[in-house]
């Protein structure tokens, strides 16, 4: 019998690369869990949809009756100015599959966390690194750390074989439209004229297809109670990545300085990636001028 894995979040940006990567790698039943019902004509063949949503803990358990041997959590609420549902999302929602899967003996619980978690302690910024919690200024990254306070807690005393990952800045083809690379790449392929930050943010973008492969190394090692960073090797500053899309699509106006960053914005955010480095092997990864036109290339064609 094939093993199976449950990939939460399923439909998503991420959740839908990491199947399609899945797919290519291993023989392995996928289940798919999201909120919304999706129509079949977006629904990848040989992968089993669940419609469930994961703050209804009695939906759960009539939902998730089948043996899963691995679970990946993508969900999330994507509009963080909703708070209320930001925390219930991130962390309730969480805490219920875990609690949920806590006494069902699976093999591996991958959380994907966030870089947010680390609020503004200075970077590179290192798992290891204590983080106060009313530091922190935003729902989404308090709800973040809450998880995964939650899941370390329930390593330490019951040995839940779970890992958190902290992606920073995940970017490529199919990423929602109100993300800063694709508005950036709609703005010039419009040749709009755009507000724009100072853009002197110093960030760390890492490319999709170089995302799903560090999650899959972590997914099937024996590697469990540990926090990882990841991200790519280089950080730019916000700016170059935007005159880059700027000067690739030969089009559009970034009007810089135009609008304020917000109060619970890092100027540096970027990881220290020893820890992974150490236990995994990261490949050569992608660099951001192949990245950026892959992603620019997606946006042409829709």
């Amino acid at each position: 019998m094939k093993p199976s894995i449950l990939v939460t979040g399923g439909t998503g940006f991420l959740g839908k690369k990491f199947i399609t990567f899945l797919k290519k790698k291993k023989k392995i039943q996928i289940y798919s869990l999201s909120k919304k019902k999706i129509n079949k004509k977006f629904q990848q063949k040989n992968v089993k949809y669940i419609f469930c949503d994961i703050l209804n803990k009695k939906q759960l358990k009539k939902k998730l009756c089948h043996k899963y041997n691995y679970i990946i959590n993508f969900a999330g609420h994507i509009n963080h100015k909703e708070f209320k549902k930001t925390y219930e999302t991130h962390y309730l929602g969480l805490k219920n599959l875990v609690d949920h899967f806590e006494d069902k003996k699976i093999d591996k619980f991958i959380q994907i966390g966030s870089s947010v978690e680390y609020g503004f302690l200075k970077s590179p910024q290192k798992e290891k690194k204590f983080i106060n919690i009313k530091m922190l200024n935003s729902t989404y990254g308090k709800s973040k750390l809450l998880s995964t306070e939650y899941i370390m807690k329930k390593f330490r005393e019951n040995n839940f074989p779970a890992i958190v990952l902290r992606p920073y800045l995940v970017y490529g083809p199919g990423q929602n439209s109100d993300r800063l690379i694709p508005i950036t790449i709609l703005n010039c392929l419009k040749d709009y004229s755009f507000d724009c930050s100072s853009g002197e943010q110093i960030r760390n973008f890492i490319f999709v297809d170089d995302f799903v492969k560090i999650v899959y190394q972590c997914l099937f090692s024996k590697i469990t109670g540990q926090i990882f960073n990841i991200g790519s090797t280089k950080n730019y500053k916000v700016k170059f990545v935007i005159n880059k899309i700027n000067n690739l699509i030969g089009m559009g106006k970034p009007l810089y300085g135009k609008i304020r960053m917000r109060k619970d914005e890092p100027l540096n955010l970027y990881p220290s990636l020893q820890k992974i480095k150490k236990k995994f092997s990261i490949k050569k990864e992608t660099s951001i001028l192949n990245g950026l036109k892959k992603t620019i290339t997606y946006y042409k064609l829709i």
